[in-house]
């Protein structure tokens, strides 16, 4: 729009718009002011590019994208998210979230060909759920209507009311305060691990005495986080042993010797040569190569076996592989060892970290998240990065900033080292941090996920979520009618929330100019959205940690129109859609109608609820496989609902087709049992029938010789390792391993199974296996198989249904842990089924708090 339109209201600078009245609205444009639920038809082909635009007005000047914000640095606490149970190394400050571990390189761009053709089942997943996607918005919204009162928003003032000369109501940037300057403590190591050791053990004493601060919701509303906090700081990773001297990397075929520092970079890469997908990545060896040189250069270069300076310019000609070959047989023999010598190194290494596991928060016991400072490599990244391959360099004590109470003992740093600072933040949750140097980010070190701190930040998230059932209604009735307010602003906002909240797309927050170019949806740029008409929208970006986003969906058609609008010309490639809007004024909006409330609560809500609906609905019956399955077919619509999509992995046919060989590997033990029935009493094929008896057609004579040849080759593996597992115990023990002669006499049984499989084959006759085999025997037998076919059955179902959703995102992260729970007791399925034992520990709060009556 050009700056001379910006002066007057949306509607008359566009009311020349084809079949757009003055107004703004148009011919099918919901009556009622609601609007249907977005529906995704992502797995639909995308021929067309987008609409064509009418040009602007004559003269209209070029509108100008939001330039990019560099965020200010600080030691605040930082906000609570999934991201605090990943490992400090994974951790980035991307804007978005990372779907899951599998990119979608292989997805289309919008305009090519539909992604779901190559999957080996006949319609994807996706296309199968869009009509169910449908229905569950619509019967959400339905329920949250008339099931919530809205409550009274926070009065403000209208744009129309408080509008400037130029018809735009300015919004004022939400800057970062300042970090506040608190001088360094004077470090004198004293005897802290052993104080905190000993208080930690007059704590297990009291393990029995459960805390349950679920149970007093009020707990750790304030600011201040903690009276007294006693730790054992970090553990560094140890330090760089240098190659042996018969191992070099080559240049140009030439072993050269490096500095150390220069060859520990050089064995970064090495020890990475079986990981292709970073090393042949182009930027990746850019980068790399980038930092080697720089390294080379301070550390003196490179030199041939006569002392010759050797100058390392092409990246092609340096050799990595002698690295990596002495690497890699360092790994094979350390996994190599006897079982006791690993027992014994994990033992010493869990003794030496033990001091470092626990803290002593507010005179509790408090297990800590992650100690270790992470050792110096090479940066990966996430997706297309643009800074993957740069050296992560080793962090010093004089780097990280220690976070104690002030009558606690600091512990002390590494002999001849300093931290860079001590402070006593009682606001702050985290007990170290440092700052990285690939993308300045900082490090934490922070509690558990199933301490009492984290399990708070947990429960207040899915709370607040609760909480906005009483607003939603409000805030989707308000949306819809601003979709054509008068104001540029208005509208914007109004349509990145509907956005927000239909299609759970991230708000997205501004990049710096060397960050990965992520964006969210108030960050969306020309070319990530494409246009079809009547009302359909193609979404194509790089959403968190750089995992691209690609769908096509159907939005209301005052949505359609709003974004035709945004991108009118003169805008173009590069220019920002909403160009008005800024995450922060997004979320100051938002708190109009309830305090806390942001865009990423949208959802957790919208999550957590449709999750609630379902469970409401559902009868999970039969056996516990069943309602597993059961659980997962609802967890996985969420899954849709919130574009938790991933594509199909490379292994997942040969996973499925090895699960397909199980099952007819227990189909033809039924058939072997009922042979043997017949062998006791042949008079049975009469009773039951022939059919009851005949070998399944799958089940050819080729088949059959390739599962008894798989069946010798399992028994004779297994006894190969029983016997070195028995000689390595005896070892330990001090006794004599067993001679040669001893595996060769248990291999007999191998030798008997085959000539068994032989005449079986030949005569078509099963002689009875077992002691004193009876027909009831065996019928019992047979309804085990019957058990184990039938389940196997059900997960090789559930898992080809998952091969295109990621599950664990949306039940980890956005659906309420408790609905979980409520499932697990009110059908009786273990909650081992859906927790591992972390998510139990993590969860223990949703786990002891509630019953299977409890509601969102």
């Amino acid at each position: 729009m050009s700056s001379s339109e910006d002066d007057m209201p949306l509607a008359r600078a566009n009311g020349r718009m084809n079949g757009t009245s003055a107004s703004g609205t148009t011919n099918a444009q919901p009556q009622n002011g609601s609007s249907e639920p977005a529906i995704s038809i992502r797995f639909g082909a995308v021929q067309d590019k987008d609409v064509e635009m009418e040009d602007a007005a004559t003269g209209a000047s070029k509108r100008k994208s939001r330039a990019s914000i560099d965020q200010q640095k600080s030691y605040a606490e930082p906000e609570s998210s999934e991201d605090d149970d990943r490992p400090l190394s994974k951790r980035r400050r991307t804007s978005v979230k990372h779907e899951d571990p599998e990119t979608d390189d292989d997805l289309p761009k919008a305009g090519e060909t539909a992604i779901g053709d190559e999957s080996d089942s006949d319609v994807p997943i996706g296309k199968k759920l869009t009509a169910q996607k449908k229905k569950i918005q619509q019967k959400a919204t339905k329920d949250a209507n008339g099931t919530t009162k809205p409550a009274p928003a926070k009065e403000t003032k209208s744009a129309a009311s408080t509008k400037k000369a130029n018809g735009v109501k300015k919004e004022p940037a939400d800057a970062k305060p300042a970090p506040k300057k608190v001088k360094a403590e004077s470090v004198t190591p004293k005897k802290g691990k052993s104080q905190v050791k000993a208080d930690s053990e007059e704590m297990d004493a009291d393990e029995d005495d459960e805390y349950h601060w679920w149970e007093d919701p009020t707990k750790g509303d304030g600011t201040k986080k903690w009276t007294t906090l006693e730790h054992n700081g970090v553990v560094f990773p140890p330090p760089y042993e240098p190659l042996p001297e018969n191992v070099k990397m080559k240049y140009n075929g030439t072993p050269v010797t490096l500095h150390p520092d220069a060859e520990e970079v050089a064995s970064f890469f090495g020890t990475m040569l079986n990981s292709e997908h970073n090393v042949k990545n182009p930027v990746f060896q850019k980068n790399f190569f980038m930092d080697f040189k720089d390294i080379l250069k301070k550390t003196g270069g490179a030199k041939d076996p006569q002392g010759n300076k050797v100058e390392i310019k092409e990246f092609d000609k340096c050799d990595f592989r002698p690295i990596f070959e002495y690497l890699q047989a360092q790994r094979d023999e350390k996994k190599a060892l006897p079982a006791a010598e690993k027992k014994r190194l994990k033992a010493e290494k869990e003794a030496a970290e033990a001091p470092y596991q626990y803290c002593i928060w507010d005179g509790r016991k408090q297990k800590v998240g992650n100690f270790r400072v992470e050792p110096p490599s090479l940066f990966r990244g996430r997706g297309e990065h643009p800074k993957t391959g740069r050296v992560k360099t080793r962090v010093q004590p004089e780097q990280i900033t220690i976070n104690i109470g002030k009558e606690a003992t600091v512990p002390p740093p590494p002999p001849g080292h300093n931290w860079k600072e001590v402070k006593h933040d009682q606001e702050g949750t985290w007990l170290a941090m440092w700052q990285e140097n690939i993308n300045g980010n900082y490090k934490y070190v922070m509690l558990a996920a199933n301490s009492d701190v984290k399990g708070q930040s947990d429960y207040k998230k899915f709370e607040k979520a609760r909480e906005l059932k009483k607003y939603i209604d409000k805030i989707r009735k308000d949306y819809n009618k601003a979709l054509k307010h008068d104001m540029m602003v208005e509208r914007q906002k109004a349509t990145a929330v509907y956005l927000i909240d239909q299609l759970a797309l991230r708000a997205g927050n501004e990049k710096g100019e060397d960050e990965a170019e992520t964006v969210g949806c108030c960050s969306l740029k020309y070319e990530n959205v494409s246009l079809k008409p009547p009302n359909k929208v193609i979404f194509d970006f790089l959403g968190k940690d750089s995992i691209r986003f690609y769908d096509e969906v159907e939005v209301d058609p005052q949505v359609f129109k709003n974004l035709k609008i945004f991108k009118k010309a003169p805008k173009k490639e590069g220019d920002e859609i909403f160009d008005r809007l800024t995450t922060s004024a997004l979320n100051k909006h938002l708190q109009n109608y309830m305090p806390g409330l942001t865009a990423k609560v949208f959802r957790t809500y919208n999550a957590s609820f449709t999750m609630s609906n379902l469970l409401k609905e559902m009868k999970a019956t039969g056996t516990i496989p069943e309602k597993v399955k059961a659980y997962n077919d609802a967890n996985r619509k969420v899954a849709i609902l919130c574009n938790h999509k991933r594509t199909v992995t490379a292994s997942h046919a040969n996973q499925m087709e090895k699960m397909s060989e199980r099952i007819k590997g227990l189909r033809y033990q039924k058939w072997r049992l009922k042979q043997q029935m017949l062998a006791l009493e042949p008079n049975l094929k009469k009773k039951k029938g022939a059919s009851f008896f005949a070998l399944d057609e799958d089940l050819t004579p080729e088949w059959l010789q390739e599962h008894q040849a798989f069946l010798i080759e399992e028994q004779t593996a297994k006894i190969k390792k029983k016997f070195e597992k028995d000689n390595e115990k005896r070892v330990s023990d001090g006794e004599k391993p067993m001679k040669d002669s001893e595996l060769t006499e248990r291999l007999e049984v191998v030798k008997e199974m085959e000539k068994k499989f032989k005449q079986e084959n030949k005569t078509g006759k099963v002689e009875p296996e077992g002691r004193a085999p009876t027909v009831e025997k065996l019928e019992a037998n047979i309804e085990k198989l019957d058990q184990r076919i039938a389940t196997m059955s059900v997960q090789a179902q559930d898992k080809e249904d998952n091969k295109e959703v990621a599950l664990g995102t949306s039940k980890i992260n956005y659906i309420d842990p408790r609905l979980s729970v409520v499932f697990s007791k009110k059908f009786n399925v273990p909650i081992e089924k859906f927790f591992s034992k972390a998510l139990r520990e993590k969860f223990e709060w949703a786990i002891k708090s509630v019953d299977e009556d409890w509601e969102f």
